[in-house]
């Protein structure tokens, strides 16, 4: 059993649910194949478990370190980027033309599975990728040449460069300046914080991609415009020269993440920090939204590789520790201490992980997915698949990270007191993992932007869309008679997820914008709940299909329960399959009733949390 992501989970998400091989009878993707997607995959795990999980706990023992004004990784990550990047590991969805492999961006999102839950080490890397790609999609071809060319090539680092002291969530507040020059250059002054990989010695060069505004702009994110900083400054020729006026000023002493250098950063304390404008002016956010959209996906992707790693070695622990007899041997004094696995606290918690850990793979996967679809298509369907994609996207990061630090929280239960001690890696799971409801927009941004921006785009065309996609699963398993008894629940769930966007435009109508707007934390939770419960249907029709097709081959009489059993526990597919079933059946009937309670807080209407006042919080 792997440590990290059940592979065998993951090819049937991939294969038999969302059917990506489909896509190689489209142009954009009909020169690759499985094979390459499974060789792919098969180096990945190789490269993670063997080094992956050890850099993972040394980086969080030493820790990025700041001494005269440098900053310093764990000797590991250089070790392990080194081997990844040679293996061309980090730029599997970039373009053939562009030094990549082209691969679709659903099969990256499963490869990066494999390190997303070392974020400490990711985002070194990661944020090198997605500020070349900045520059790939806006940049001039000179820049590209200049800048973008070694930071695909694993040379040269990158960030992204947003949050200011008195400007955090509140991009539109920056006071960050850019003052253009006779050279059509610009001098970048301004302090920024929280700045992921903002320095280290793992590159020779950093390309940060800087939010600011030009002397004179409008106030608000309407004036703001995104400016490329380098490091160091680059030569005609492409070799580095001098030091540009950019310093780290410090590191952050953080909960979890000690690997990442988390930087303060001042820019232009001598007047003379050079930076270029990168695609037009005043269109910083809408060029920044592209980075910002594949961070949320990634920051999903952490939460459903955090869940996993978490669950694999909680699951690992329970099958190996032996503590207590069996509830069944209570009262027999010479009973034998049994593996907690048998107990059924501990297998509720892990049924609970197991079923959170599918779908949230299901979900981040999807939202992949649907970039794809909407590349290799054209017209209303490239339309309908961007659009839900948009729609995921919120839900993507919060949900994820949210039940992502659930799934750490119940691994560390399941190795009692051991798993608060270091001697485990879950404590370090479950630290590392609270980082992710905050970056990239806090969860409750998310559910502003769910709420506020999202459900409403194209006249809620994208909800009634992806309202369509899960209806069609629904007619597709409903009458499958081993699913019977959760198809109702799920079919339920569903009509409410229609009758709460429903009641929020008719809130629109009669004034009352307050309720959605102070209701959209609870509402991206009933979302996310339903959207969890329907991914884990989708799959449970799939496998009850294969399971009975597996039955009817080995001559399995499925209405003689104890054989049904004995062929499980022998036969792995079969038993793959059936938990699939045993997964979306304890989620529809224990989980996914909290989206019942949801909606009848939300429809109450009570605005209790905006009515107290500021003194009543604490006398």
């Amino acid at each position: 059993m792997g440590l990290i992501v059940d592979r065998r989970d993951q090819d049937f998400i991939l294969y038999e649910m969302l059917k990506i091989q489909d896509l190689f009878e489209t142009e954009k993707f009909s020169e690759l194949s499985k094979d390459v997607f499974d060789m792919t995959f098969d180096l990945m795990q190789q490269i993670c478990e063997e080094e992956g999980l050890p850099a993972y706990t040394e980086g969080d023992r030493v820790g990025a370190k700041f001494e005269d004004g440098k900053v310093f990784m764990p000797e590991c990550y250089k070790k392990l980027h080194k081997v990844m990047n040679d293996s061309g590991l980090f730029t599997m969805a970039v373009s053939p033309e562009e030094g990549g492999q082209g691969f679709p961006y659903v099969v990256d999102i499963a490869a990066r599975e494999y390190y997303a839950f070392n974020m400490g080490f990711t985002l070194y890397p990661e944020a090198a990728v997605g500020a070349a790609h900045l520059i790939d999609v806006h940049g001039t071809e000179a820049q590209k040449r200049k800048y973008m060319d070694k930071m695909y090539a694993g040379e040269w680092g990158g960030t992204m460069v947003l949050t200011e002291p008195d400007a955090g969530s509140d991009v539109g507040a920056l006071k960050t300046k850019a003052v253009k020059q006779p050279d059509g250059s610009y001098r970048i002054s301004g302090q920024k914080i929280f700045i992921s990989s903002g320095d280290n010695d793992l590159f020779t060069n950093v390309v940060h991609p800087v939010l600011a505004r030009i002397e004179g702009d409008p106030a608000g994110t309407k004036g703001i415009s995104i400016f490329l900083v380098p490091k160091f400054m680059v030569n005609d020729d492409g070799s580095l020269g001098a030091r540009n006026d950019v310093h780290v000023t410090g590191i952050e002493h953080k909960m979890g993440l000690k690997g990442s250098a988390t930087c303060s950063m001042s820019f232009g304390d001598n007047g003379n920090c050079y930076g270029e404008l990168l695609g037009e002016e005043r269109q910083g956010m809408k060029i920044m939204f592209q980075m910002m959209n594949e961070a949320r996906i990634g920051m999903g992707l952490q939460g459903a590789s955090t869940a996993s790693v978490a669950y694999l070695h909680g699951l690992n622990y329970a099958k190996d520790r032996v503590q207590s007899t069996s509830i069944k041997d209570m009262m027999n004094p010479d009973a034998k201490p049994v593996a907690i696995i048998n107990h059924p606290d501990v297998r509720r918690m892990l049924i609970w992980m197991k079923s959170h850990v599918e779908a949230m793979r299901a979900l981040v996967y999807l939202c992949a997915y649907a970039i794809d679809r909407k590349e290799a298509s054209e017209g209303e369907e490239a339309e309908k698949w961007h659009g839900i994609m948009e729609l995921l996207v919120p839900i993507t990061k919060a949900y994820n990270t949210d039940m992502g630090f659930r799934v750490t929280e119940l691994a560390i239960q399941i190795y009692g007191g051991y798993g608060f001690c270091q001697d485990y890696p879950v404590e370090q799971f479950m630290r590392d993992m609270k980082i992710a409801s905050l970056y990239e927009g806090t969860n409750g941004i998310q559910s502003l932007d769910l709420v506020g921006r999202k459900m409403n785009a194209k006249k809620g065309a994208n909800f009634i869309n992806f309202l369509g996609e899960m209806n069609k699963t629904l007619a597709d398993y409903k009458d499958i008679e081993t699913l019977s008894d959760i198809s109702k629940d799920v079919l339920d769930s569903v009509n409410l997820l229609g009758e709460m966007g429903m009641y929020f435009v008719q809130c629109g109508k009669e004034g009352k914008f307050m309720v959605p707007i102070a209701n959209s934390y609870p509402f991206l939770n009933l979302m996310g709940n339903i959207t969890l419960g329907w991914l884990l249907f989708w799959q449970a029709g799939i496998a009850s299909r294969k399971l009975e097709e597996i039955y009817k081959e080995n001559g399995v009489d499925v209405s003689d329960k104890k054989a049904v059993r004995a062929f499980i526990s022998e036969h792995k597919d079969a038993a793959f399959y059936d938990g699939k079933i045993h997964s979306a059946r304890y989620y529809a009937k224990h989980v996914l009733p909290q989206a019942k309670s949801l909606a009848e807080s939300i429809k109450s209407e009570d605005l209790t949390c905006l009515k107290i006042s500021d003194e009543s919080f604490a006398s």
